[in-house]
């Protein structure tokens, strides 16, 4: 499949005010038309996203340019072993063209290329030409995830101690993560402790929950479910649209329903390659 006109490159730091606004505009106009609040609140969050990003070493960005004024953009989150696709947006006068698709193809080759065993995404529910998008280029579904936010409940749990997490839990959190979900994330728990957002959950003198924050661009992973409720109880606020909670978790999703969370949207965990069932409980990030 090829567009005329349209030319794929990297990402520079150099694209990010026309690639922010693109952001923003695309995710307010899918969310205005199904009615529900954008992802991206503004174009001064976009650009201040998509910049992060740009800038970042542990991501991959690409650009579209069609007739060489840029129309999209697209990211692989590169810091740990299984790669996260997005944001990908594309500028809402040339959607629906295949731009998207073709955006997808290159980080998915780029993925490839690096031999990654697994790439992962998750998408708004109401969106359901992404959902197909992704279906199509050999993406499953995983899980239903719930976008909750509210007002901090701001209370512990008998037994389990949350604490700022130190560059001495890492490996703690690494090994974590690789007896829950097969692989660890520790690019993104190490991004975490130099942001002070880490936290971890120590019950019976050791670690057995951590997250990198309780927000949007977070995750959490616990042994049990009672560590994450400790975690969400512990957070001063839940950041960006809000924390992202398995479906299938009913247990930890009626708690948050019971101390006044709200849902705000459902998305869609997918994968492409190697995914193991949790084994314990987690809170995915936007990503994955």
């Amino acid at each position: 499949m090829s567009i005329v006109g349209l030319v794929l490159r990297p990402g520079t730091p150099a694209d990010a005010a026309e690639c922010g606004r693109i952001c923003f505009e695309a995710f307010a106009a899918l969310a205005n038309k199904h009615g529900f609040p954008p992802d991206v609140p503004s174009p001064e969050a976009g650009v201040a996203l998509v910049e992060t990003l740009l800038t970042h070493p542990g991501f991959y960005g690409v650009v579209a340019e069609l007739d060489r004024r840029i129309v999209g953009s697209n990211f692989l989150d590169e810091r740990s072993t299984v790669v996260g696709v997005g944001p990908i947006t594309i500028d809402p006068a040339v959607q629906n063209q295949g731009v998207g698709r073709l955006l997808m193809r290159d980080v998915m080759d780029r993925a490839a290329e690096r031999r990654v065993p697994g790439i992962r995404l998750l998408q708004s529910g109401y969106h359901t030409r992404s959902f197909a998008l992704y279906a199509s280029l050999g993406f499953e579904f995983r899980e239903t995830l719930a976008c909750l936010q509210g007002p901090p409940i701001m209370r512990s749990v008998t037994g389990y101690t949350v604490r700022e997490a130190t560059d001495a839990d890492l490996e703690s959190c690494n090994d974590l993560c690789r007896s829950v979900h097969g692989v660890d994330r520790g690019g993104e728990v190490a991004d975490a402790l130099k942001q002070g957002t880490a936290r971890v959950v120590e019950h019976d003198g050791r670690i057995t929950g951590y997250a990198t924050d309780l927000a949007f661009f977070a995750h959490a992973v616990g042994e049990t479910t009672t560590e994450i409720r400790a975690l969400i109880a512990s957070a001063a606020a839940f950041g960006g649209p809000g924390i992202l909670v398995p479906a299938s978790n009913s247990q930890l999703l009626h708690w948050c329903l019971g101390n006044n969370l709200k849902v705000q949207q459902l998305m869609s965990l997918m994968s492409v390659g190697l995914y193991s069932e949790p084994t314990g409980a987690y809170l995915p990030s936007i990503l994955y």
